[in-house]
């Protein structure tokens, strides 16, 4: 069956946990990832989101729990058949700087034992925009390069099931990470699952199918819209060009509409339990009252104002 066509969960955690001595990394990780699915992995410094990705990609053992990876069990006898399904792009690039890029990729493409290796560096230089580069030394690149060149080593198993992606766009200009995005999206395409660590959140927002929120254990898991609608009321926010002589008036008794506040002259928040149905009844109530009505529009909560709301104390208890 083509890779394409697999259905099925391509990546799981039950209660996974690592410990360094008495340090926790991570605990108790749960979840089940899908067959072509982008699933975000975020969270502050130190949350455990690198530990978690190099468990799951067979370099380290976890402690407690368990795992598969692209059908395979995590465990000691299938580290080297969990190794030939994935790819992995790490936090740190990790090449060898007195090499070009091409002579890295070409190193790389031998260690993974691929057939037609120069095919392949070929093809991934093209994928990444690098092709011009290929005889510069690593050494001599700038973070956002070498961050490309990691990206290019991940994409050389075209057989990967599970593409690990550990801050992939860290240190890229704004077109160069337009081009990582095209790329997690063609992944996608191709029925490849994409386990994507960032700090991005608009770039999760953007690319996730589903995303989980770590602090040491998971704080939330789903997609960002169900996680919007779990943490928020629902809201419309009106705008007039003036201030409503007596809001109640217009407000009170209508449809879907619970409650309101005045947050500024000529604007309005309006907690509804249905927006379909509480704009009509709101924008006939205003006619009706004379305003001179700007906008009413839903409040949109962005992927932010959940980590906010789920991890920020955290954040503020690190520092």
């Amino acid at each position: 069956m083509a890779l394409g066509q697999r259905t099925g969960v391509a990546l799981a955690a039950h209660g996974l946990g690592k410990r360094f001595g008495e340090r926790v990394a991570f605990d108790d990780v749960s979840f089940e990832i899908g067959y072509g699915e982008v699933f975000g992995f975020l969270g502050p410094n130190g949350a455990g989101k690198t530990t978690t990705v190099r468990t799951l990609s067979a370099l380290i053992s976890p402690t407690s729990g368990t795992a598969t990876v692209a059908g395979l069990q995590l465990t000691e006898d299938n580290r080297a058949r969990i190794r030939q399904r994935i790819a992995v792009m790490p936090e740190a690039p990790g090449l060898y700087p007195r090499l070009t890029i091409a002579e890295n990729l070409e190193c790389f493409a031998g260690l993974y034992a691929l057939a037609d290796p120069a095919e392949r560096v070929r093809r991934v230089l093209a994928a990444v925009d690098l092709a011009d580069r290929a005889n510069d030394p690593c050494g001599k690149l700038s973070k956002g390069l070498r961050q490309k060149v990691s990206l290019a080593r991940a994409l050389l198993n075209d057989d990967a099931e599970v593409v690990f992606l550990d801050e992939p766009t860290s240190g890229l200009d704004p077109l160069a990470v337009r081009e990582v995005h095209e790329i997690i999206d063609g992944l996608r395409g191709r029925g490849v699952t994409v386990f994507l660590t960032t700090h991005r959140l608009e770039e999760a927002e953007r690319l996730c199918d589903r995303v989980a929120l770590l602090s040491t254990t998971l704080r939330a898991l789903g997609r960002p819209d169900d996680l919007r609608e779990l943490l928020f009321a629902k809201t419309l926010v009106v705008r007039t060009s003036g201030p409503l002589p007596d809001p109640g008036r217009v407000f009170d008794g209508l449809p879907a509409v619970e409650g309101w506040r005045v947050d500024g002259e000529g604007l309005y928040h309006l907690t509804v339990s249905d927006q379909s149905a509480a704009a009509p009844a709101v924008t006939r109530a205003l006619v009706a009252s004379g305003a001179d009505v700007l906008s009413i529009g839903e409040s949109q909560h962005s992927l932010e104002d959940v980590y906010v709301e789920l991890i920020g104390d955290d954040e503020a208890g690190d520092r």
